[in-house]
């Protein structure tokens, strides 16, 4: 339909709005519709174009307009608004541009404005770059001109209603029953687990994942920048989430801030959702000191590059020696887990490899699994998590658990038989 009689409907309905008292959802929709069937120039319609457009004006006054049906589409897992007239969505993996288009750039201006006040988040010219959600949880980036040459861009990440289990990702081979078995006996023993990968590698949905494991009768303490975790499974849960400073610069909540609060609330376990800078030292205090179990996760291309960017991040707020810093990650981290998103688009873990101390200058690691490509048939990679080294080295924390050790061990060497690195 032209977008001009869209709008000349739409102004008609608002004109005839009562603005001066709330209208019902209920009550709009009936008004839009009798505007609809009356209206002899869309007498060709089908009924189903007609319910279409009934939706698209209702969601241009109550909900995100033409962005509505994209976020309510199971399939589109990513939006992204270059601008008012640039609209791309990544649906199973492809990216595609939509003839979709905002009526205006004040119109997306409107609806960022919306989604920000509904967090309580402030993005204009003086602070351009802000991260929110949506009310389903979807992740959104919005970056504002003069930052951004083409106009308003907004980012949406979406997540499934229900977060995946471990058993979805196996499924989808994002890694091996076999690896999922010993995560999942990780968790529950109390190893403390981070989780890197690059951008839109599935770190979030993984990290979901594994909270899955975590005994009911805990109580965690999530901290993010901007609310996405979906943890279902425990009762005793409270969420954090920073807060950005205000028109006069003042009232900002770090993750740091957060993080020292937390200690304060009796936590069982810590889970920050993404570590980017100086709060990486208050994290590895904290798993430092007794709260183990922890989960969090980083931006890196593998787990060497992440241990580095660990330090880069401590060192960035703290004038400490690279050997002690590199001590506080070997005593803080049990378990690193890698994942990638491959050429294929398929999301997988890569590696998995267990911290086992600090020996010449250098954090130690001990390789438990690394995924071996196979083939590429018609576009899709063929591979599979495969077992590394001899096994898990230090399994205490198993055994306090109850937990059948011999279960982790798949070559000679071992805890028992190996020189232990230095502590």
């Amino acid at each position: 339909m032209d977008n001009g009689l869209f709008q000349e409907l739409r102004q008609k309905i608002r004109a005839g709005l009562d603005l001066t008292s709330s209208v019902t959802d209920e009550e709009l929709i009936r008004q839009i519709e009798n505007r609809v069937l009356f209206d002899a120039r869309l007498d060709e319609l089908t009924s189903r174009e007609r319910y279409t457009l009934v939706r698209r004006i209702f969601d241009s006054f109550r909900g995100l307009d033409v962005l509505q049906p994209l976020v309510d589409d199971p399939d589109i897992s990513e939006i992204m608004i270059n601008s008012h007239t640039e609209l791309f969505v990544e649906r199973e993996g492809d990216v595609v541009r939509l003839p979709t288009a905002f009526e205006s750039r004040e119109r997306l201006e409107d609806i960022i404005q919306m989604i920000v006040a509904g967090v309580n988040r402030i993005v204009n010219e003086s602070s351009p770059i802000v991260d929110a959600r949506l009310k389903d949880g979807s992740r959104v980036n919005i970056v504002l001109p003069p930052i951004a040459l083409k106009g308003p861009t907004m980012t949406i990440r979406k997540f499934p209603a229900a977060p995946m289990a471990m058993e979805d990702l196996i499924r989808k081979d994002a890694l091996s029953a076999e690896a999922g078995e010993l995560l999942q006996q990780l968790v529950r023993s109390k190893y403390n687990i981070f989780i890197s990968g690059g951008t839109g590698s599935g770190k979030t949905t993984f990290l979901n994942a594994l909270s899955q494991f975590i005994p009911t009768s805990e109580r965690v303490i999530t901290i993010e920048d901007s609310a996405e975790l979906q943890i279902t499974t425990v009762p005793n849960l409270v969420s954090l989430e920073t807060r950005n400073r205000n028109t006069e610069g003042k009232g900002e909540v770090s993750i740091r801030d957060l993080i020292r609060s937390a200690l304060r609330m009796r936590p069982n376990r810590i889970i920050v959702g993404e570590v980017r800078g100086s709060e990486a030292l208050d994290m590895l205090q904290a798993m430092n000191t007794g709260h183990e179990g922890s989960l969090s996760t980083g931006h890196a291309n593998s787990i060497a590059d992440m241990v580095s960017r660990l330090e880069t991040m401590v060192l960035s707020g703290a004038e400490l020696p690279l050997g002690v810093v590199r001590q506080q990650i070997s005593s803080a981290i049990d378990i690193f887990v890698h994942l990638s998103r491959l050429r294929d688009r398929s999301r997988r873990v890569l590696e998995i490899s267990e911290v086992i101390g600090y020996q010449d200058g250098e954090v130690v690691l001990n390789p438990l699994f690394r995924f071996k490509e196979y083939a590429e048939k018609e576009g899709r990679i063929e591979g599979s998590l495969e077992r590394a080294g001899s096994g898990l080295y230090h399994r205490d924390k198993l055994r306090m658990a109850g937990i059948r050790q011999e279960l982790f061990t798949w070559g000679e060497g071992g805890e028992n038989n190996e020189q232990r690195p230095e502590e």
